[in-house]
């Protein structure tokens, strides 16, 4: 495998549009590899339950009621 400073050479002797291009490929191969190793999968089935107190205590169809009511005026 070729060390950085062989690699920068190479790079060196690319004209302005292959480097912007390999800077594009570059930044797009280390946000891959940024976004497997920082961002675990999340299941939205882990929200379940969040913020239920908030209804305790309230009929559902009775709120349902009263917001209906509310659109009418």
């Amino acid at each position: 495998m070729s060390s950085y400073q062989e690699v920068l050479q190479q790079a060196q002797t690319l004209t302005p549009e292959e480097q912007i291009r390999l800077i594009e490929d570059l930044s797009s191969l280390i946000r891959q590899q940024v976004t497997m190793i920082s961002k675990p999968k999340r299941s939205i089935l882990e929200l379940r339950g969040l913020g239920k107190e908030i209804w305790n205590g309230i009929d559902a169809q009775e709120y349902v009621n009263q917001e209906r009511d509310s659109w009418n005026g």
